[in-house]
C-alpha cells in the first residue's frame, strides 16, 4: 500500500515581501533636508551682504 501525502498549495513568494513593506508618505532624507537648509541660509546671507541698490 502506497502512502500519499497531500501537498499544500504553493505560496506566492512575493506576498511575504509585500506584507513586510511599510507604505506611507515619501519624505526627503535627513541629509537632503540639511543640504536644503544650508543652501537657504547661504542665499539669505548673500542677500544681506549685497543689498540691491
Amino acid at each position: 500500500m502506497k502512502i500519499t501525502v497531500k501537498t499544500l498549495k504553493p505560496r506566492n513568494p512575493l506576498v511575504a515581501a509585500c506584507l513586510h513593506r511599510h507604505a506611507g508618505a515619501h519624505r526627503r532624507g535627513t541629509a537632503a533636508l540639511r543640504n536644503a537648509a544650508k543652501r537657504e541660509l547661504q542665499r539669505e546671507l548673500m542677500k544681506e551682504r549685497h543689498p540691491c541698490t
